[in-house]
């Protein structure tokens, strides 16, 4: 793997940047190999990183149906946060902020990560409410949250609309000043190229079709539109289409699956200094490191495995940021995305062995998957490897919907749910 330096960018200068390699090897699967992980978004490329430089494995494959990161992990809207409401989940979250902040070292890449604060908007008493307990539940875990009046949200982040006359006025807003953004495709090209010099190999246009499993039951490999491929272990991150693969092997999950849609407008200067989430009004926005505002909205009602949604979504949630940041009325809107969310019962993911041995699964992540990127990648690592869960994601096992230990953060999973 090449070094990314200041040295080295400056010999590279010199050279016109043509001596440049391939950030990761393409490559043609092999026979078999040790691990394969299904999916080759940003927690599958995670997972065979880890794999290969925290357990020392080396024989493994991610394969991916399309292009590498071309689901879930750029069809988002990079936000970052750890201040969720229960201890099982801010502990997860919180695994993952603390690797966020040194990913960029660990991988010799910038993941362009940028902890500006993310400010949780309240407009209603129970919105009042719901905020403070979640400030004051994530100070007793030990992570940062802060309750602000309207004018002390005003001076954190100066575009917000206070105005007592709106629809729905500012009450007051919890602040995570750890909170942020990131580079979605940075993320997953770091982890691609890190997990490449492992040893890793990453097949792309490679569609799981079937899962094969031996006479006692345990997976032996899988088959793909490039041929079956052995291994003693699968671990599948698929997104949306974790259900579909895990029904291959006979496994049925509690999942949902909804389009999520989002926007970009065309770029400005530097206006807006944070993250500002809504989920009364539908609505949360950022600004990116090029200038476009980067909007979300909530979930389409429908269930669908479409890349795309209903017009009414975005025009909903326009209607709220313009009266909530009234300055960015005149901006155009330069493009919009849809990715599909899959939705557990409790909105909370499922990171565990599967009924099938040697089949583990990470999912259910909702709108929740890129902020948990470097934590959720590394605990399914943990439970590959070792084949048991590590005691951060213990509790977030598929048997919990049988046995009614659910972990209820649809408040808290915001404005998706």
């Amino acid at each position: 793997m090449q070094k990314f330096s200041a040295f080295s960018l400056a010999r590279q200068a010199v050279g016109r940047h043509l001596g440049w390699r391939p950030q990761w090897r393409s490559v043609a699967p092999k026979p078999s190999y040790d691990i394969i992980i299904v999916g080759g978004g940003g927690h599958g490329l995670g997972a065979a990183y880890y794999l290969a430089k925290q357990h020392g494995l080396r024989n493994i494959a991610v394969v991916e149906r399309g292009w590498l990161a071309g689901g879930n992990t750029a069809r988002n809207t990079t936000i970052i946060r750890s201040n969720y409401l229960f201890e099982q989940s801010s502990s997860y979250y919180e695994h993952a902020l603390k690797l966020w902040e040194g990913l960029s070292e660990e991988l010799n890449y910038n993941v362009m990560f940028s902890q500006r604060g993310c400010l949780m908007v309240a407009h209603t008493v129970h919105d009042v409410q719901v905020f403070k307990r979640h400030v004051y539940a994530n100070r007793l875990n030990g992570i940062d949250n802060e309750w602000l009046t309207p004018e002390e949200a005003k001076a954190f982040c100066p575009p917000l609309n206070i105005s007592p006359n709106i629809r729905y006025p500012v009450l007051g807003a919890a602040l995570q000043r750890r909170a942020g953004t990131a580079r979605h495709d940075a993320v997953a090209w770091g982890f691609a190229r890190a997990a490449s010099d492992l040893g890793v190999d990453i097949i792309e246009n490679c569609e799981v079709t079937g899962i094969d499993r031996d006479p006692s039951g345990r997976v032996a490999g899988v088959q793909t539109t490039r041929g079956p491929i052995r291994a003693g272990k699968i671990g599948v991150s698929a997104a949306g289409h974790s259900s579909v693969v895990l029904a291959m092997a006979g496994i049925r999950l509690p999942l949902q699956v909804n389009p999520l849609q989002a926007l970009v407008s065309e770029p400005v200067k530097p206006a807006f200094p944070c993250v500002v989430m809504s989920n009364t009004i539908h609505a949360y926005i950022s600004q990116s490191d090029k200038g476009e505002m980067v909007i979300g909205a909530g979930t389409d009602s429908y269930v669908s495995y479409t890349q795309r949604g209903g017009l009414h979504i975005p025009a909903h949630t326009l209607e709220a940021i313009c009266e909530l940041v009234p300055d960015f009325r005149r901006l155009r809107m330069l493009r919009s995305w849809g990715g599909i969310t899959d939705n557990t019962p409790d909105r909370s993911p499922i990171t565990a062995k599967t009924s099938v041995p040697g089949l583990y699964v990470n999912c259910g992540w909702g709108t929740g998957g890129f902020k948990a990127t470097p934590g959720a990648a590394n605990l399914f690592a943990w439970t590959i490897a070792r084949d048991e869960p590590h005691p951060i994601n213990a509790p977030f096992t598929i048997e919990r919907f049988r046995d009614g230990t659910l972990i209820d953060e649809a408040a808290a999973a915001a404005v998706a749910h």
